[in-house]
């Protein structure tokens, strides 16, 4: 097969009904569907094996989060080329069918992702000019916005194995902190279409959760521990860091959380330090 399309789902089972059946009915067909059902409690596995489809191939875990649930799909995967779709989101038809035209033309990326539609509350919604979608090499806009859908993209599986899975220990921003560590790996390439259909609105959605400020400067501060930035890349990570922890500590301090703020503190003073050893160096 050529494409293993993987959906993470928990309790959204009259979303997932359409994510599902935007996929089964592709004008590409050559495909699995990986369904991860993350413990949900709301007739999901009734809803998932009512269809008969045998591209279809479900998976139950106990609740660990959407990280989880995304690299137990990408760890079953059998095609080389993985395409993610959140489950309130869907795909339009010639999806998986454009997709494949790009990766034929295109051999040296391993990393797509396509234009998207986007509602909220089943409304039109207008994308503004920080949301223009980016190609090459693009490390520096991941900094900034998450640039890249998660329900938008398709990855050849040897992204997974050369920049790593999911991280489980994010429960919010785990998009962000991947498309990090990939986009200083790998280039990636636009496929200039709306082939994707992006729901929001609902209250299960993961962009509405609070703290996400947190998690975005803990994913840059782990990008630069972890990796050796090049000059180009190491002074906008640091100054999207000190921005990211400003926003954070703002609120805590109205919240009065001193031990959090000393904790954001402790690490981008860490960072600094890095930062100036990196230019003694």
């Amino acid at each position: 097969m050529f494409f293993s399309v993987i959906i993470p789902t928990y309790n959204r089972k009259n979303l997932l009904r359409l994510a599902l059946e935007s996929v089964l009915k592709q004008t590409f067909g050559d495909l699995e569907l990986i369904i991860v059902d993350d413990g949900s409690t709301d007739k999901t596995q009734e809803l998932v094996k009512s269809y008969k489809d045998k591209r279809i191939n479900y998976l139950r875990q106990e609740n660990k989060g959407p990280s989880a649930a995304r690299n137990l799909g990408i760890l079953k995967a059998k095609a080389d080329f993985i395409c993610l779709l959140d489950s309130d989101d869907r795909f339009r038809r010639e999806k998986l069918e454009k997709t494949k035209e790009y990766i034929i033309k295109n051999p040296d990326y391993k990393i797509f992702h396509t234009e998207e539609l986007w509602y909220r509350n089943k409304k039109y919604l207008s994308q503004k000019k920080e949301h223009k979608k980016p190609q090459g090499f693009v490390f520096e806009n991941a900094l900034n916005i998450c640039c890249i859908s998660l329900s938008t993209a398709c990855l050849h599986k040897d992204v997974f194995k050369k920049a790593g899975l999911f991280d489980e220990s994010f429960p919010a921003c785990e998009d962000y902190e991947f498309w990090l560590r990939a986009t200083l790996l790998y280039p990636v390439k636009l496929i200039p279409l709306y082939l994707t259909i992006k729901e929001g609105g609902h209250l299960s959605q993961q962009s509405s959760k609070k703290g996400l400020d947190k998690y975005r400067f803990l994913a840059i501060y782990k990008t630069i521990k972890n990796c050796r930035l090049k000059p180009s890349y190491l002074e906008p990570a640091i100054k999207n860091l000190e921005e990211k922890a400003a926003i954070y500590i703002q609120g805590a301090k109205k919240r009065e959380k001193n031990k959090e703020i000393k904790e954001i503190t402790d690490k981008l003073n860490q960072i600094k330090n890095i930062y100036d050893c990196q230019k003694l160096s």
